[in-house]
């Protein structure tokens, strides 16, 4: 096995002819997706040589200690990982090409070289996606559902996903979440709103109630991070997904939740909520999953779209908050889950 590089010095052409066997003479490393509070180090490389594509995009461990952390003890690495390795060939959603991909033993440090999708066009989770974008992705997230609907045995002891119920969460996320609310809390850039302050302070003694309710059957997989900022479009709209490092197995009103309440503006989704989650409820009994398997999704839904307020707090505390757009990102999705709240105020817990 090659050396798996701990810095962009290290990704050498030397190393990227190794690994992928093409004929690097010349590279050039130029950091990506900074400012998104991201939990990998990000790079675009321009190559010169032989048999190889003009730019690849290389994933590196992040280089902010939390945020590595958290991606290491959560298998977020690993997970990515495999995902290339067994499920992106079988993935119904156009997804990028795995050009090579590895992870240490103890999962801490991970290399991946995948295709550059700099030609497609890009959604700003700050701005909020369009009704039309959305609904192209409601379509394509029911796709891979069906996909593995009732399909997940042995992708948990692959590492290739993680049980929303795995003991990890009620082990490590309380003390994370902890973490990333009381540094909210203290920074004068990004303020909780009022209408969620209680359901943070609770979130420790409600998220392993709520993560065994979404881990009953039937299940599927999920994306984990089906959001704006992690999804493409290709020239004629065709959704493309990304980042593949929260895979989990579990009920597909995680990700159906997940992309609502993070993705669209307040107002789009107050308005248009009940319409995608009826187009995706369409689309999978088309694809043959049975209805009678769909009793409990609206239930799911509630819980999952209060449940996601652990993904800014948690983010946060690998990030730069001082950073007008990451406080941004963060203050844009806390007012988002604030809309859930208020429009579902019967499941606060």
């Amino acid at each position: 096995m090659y050396a798996i590089p701990t810095n962009p010095d290290e990704v050498t052409p030397a190393w990227v002819s190794s690994v992928t066997g093409w004929q690097i003479d010349s590279l050039e490393l130029t950091e990506i997706g900074a400012g998104l509070g991201v939990s990998s180090a990000v790079y675009r490389a321009t190559l010169t040589g032989r048999r190889c594509p003009p730019t690849v995009v290389v994933k590196l461990t992040a280089a902010d200690p939390s945020a590595a952390f958290t991606s290491t003890v959560l298998h977020m690495y690993r997970r990515e990982g495999k995902f290339f390795q067994l499920l992106a060939p079988q993935a119904p959603m156009r997804v990028p090409v795995g050009y090579y991909g590895a992870v240490t033993d103890d999962g801490s440090q991970v290399a991946l070289i995948i295709e550059d999708l700099a030609d497609t066009r890009a959604c700003d989770q700050i701005a909020g996606m369009e009704l039309t974008d959305a609904e192209r992705c409601i379509d394509a997230i029911a796709a891979w559902h069906a996909k593995w609907w009732r399909n997940v045995d042995g992708l948990t002891d692959q590492c290739a996903a993680l049980a929303l119920g795995n003991d990890l969460y009620p082990a490590l996320l309380p003390g994370l979440f902890a973490e990333g609310w009381n540094k909210l809390r203290a920074t004068p850039h990004c303020t909780p709103p009022a209408s969620l302050i209680e359901l943070g302070n609770r979130f420790g003694d409600t998220m392993t109630k709520v993560l065994q309710q979404l881990d009953q059957d039937p299940v599927t997989l999920l994306h984990g991070d089906f959001r704006g900022d992690n999804i493409l479009f290709e020239r004629d709209g065709t959704p493309i997904a990304i980042d593949f490092q929260m895979i989990h197995t579990g009920s597909a009103a995680y990700d159906l939740a997940y992309f609502i309440t993070q993705s669209l503006d307040r107002e789009l989704a107050h308005v248009h909520e009940t319409f995608l989650l009826d187009r995706w409820r369409q689309r999978i009994i088309q694809a043959g999953v049975p209805e009678t398997d769909l009793e409990r999704i609206a239930d799911d839904y509630r819980a999952a779209a209060r449940f996601c307020i652990v993904y800014p707090v948690v983010a946060s505390r690998g990030m730069d908050l001082d950073d007008p757009r990451q406080a941004a990102l963060v203050n844009t999705l806390m007012s988002r889950l604030a809309r859930v709240v208020e429009d579902h105020p019967a499941t606060t817990n």
